[in-house]
């Protein structure tokens, strides 16, 4: 019997963590579920943001994955990791934290509806996060998919930073475009930030020395992911429209559809996916 496919969700936002029930919010948590009954071996992670209630939702931490600093600009920023369980569908969902990037603040705005300044530090950590804890779990996974700006780095990294790794080098990178966009740049400084060995100075020139707003992180998102899918009905159509141009497996969101017939497109969207990587290392 052959063992099963692996995938590897990387969500901003995920149902009930983030109560109100968003398109997005709704897909991430349904996802999962669906593929992990349908074939797949699954892990799934998101932001332990503040508004997230760890008694409630019986969050801990898992001390044999945390402890490590990861560095961004000369800062040691500690990673911790938590998880917590979705009893009705069996599923795990282990979460990013840090004291002063996301346990002590809510999502990525304050109470009065202003984003953090700090979201670019957030998303940096929230990536580099996430990869250094799935090596840790020794999880190699077939698909990654990457729903939500905050996911938006995982591509670049793991195409340059960790390409000579064989941890992930058949891996597919699934970029995941909804309709939550941030408003506020980051700053001139983001590209400087982000680097770390292996990362270039080409790798990062479509950033380099300007602000980058959701367009410019979300394109070179694209840059380095292996698909494309349309998650909901609004993606913002600069961003469809350069996508549209490399060339990459797209799906598109089907307006008529529920969240299974949704989740069963992608589930075959990724099959074909795998099959194709499969004919080119032949």
């Amino acid at each position: 019997m052959k063992d099963p496919k692996r995938i590897l969700f990387i969500s901003q936002e995920i149902y009930p963590y983030i109560a109100e029930e968003t398109p997005t919010r709704l897909l991430n948590r349904q996802l999962p579920e669906y593929f992990q009954g349908h074939g797949f071996e699954t892990r799934t992670f998101m932001p332990k943001f503040g508004e997230i209630n760890e008694r409630r939702n019986q969050l801990h931490e898992v001390i044999r994955l945390s402890g490590m600093n990861l560095i961004i600009e000369d800062a040691d920023h500690p990673l911790l990791i938590k998880v917590a369980s979705i009893q009705s569908a069996r599923i795990q969902i282990y979460f990013i934290d840090n004291d002063d990037l996301f346990h002590r603040r809510k999502g990525v705005m304050d109470e009065n509806g202003v984003e953090y300044a700090d979201n670019d530090d957030r998303v940096i950590f929230y990536a580099r996060g996430v990869i250094e804890t799935v090596k840790k779990l020794r999880w190699t996974p077939d698909v990654i998919v990457c729903s939500g700006w905050m996911s938006a780095l995982v591509p670049l990294y793991l195409k340059r930073a960790f390409n000579d790794e064989p941890f992930f080098a058949n891996t597919k990178i699934v970029l995941s475009l909804d309709d939550n966009e941030y408003k506020q740049p980051f700053t001139t400084k983001f590209a400087d930030k982000l680097r770390i060995n292996g990362i270039s100075n080409t790798d990062v020139r479509s950033i380099a020395g300007f602000p980058v707003g959701y367009e410019e992180l979300m394109r070179l998102a694209v840059d380095f992911s292996d698909a494309i899918v349309y998650a909901t009905p609004k993606v913002n159509q600069r961003i469809m429209n350069y996508a549209e141009t490399k060339g990459k497996p797209i799906l598109p969101y089907v307006e008529t559809e529920d969240l299974t017939a949704a989740c069963k497109r992608q589930w075959e969207f990724y099959h074909q996916l795998l099959s194709e990587g499969k004919e080119e290392n032949a």
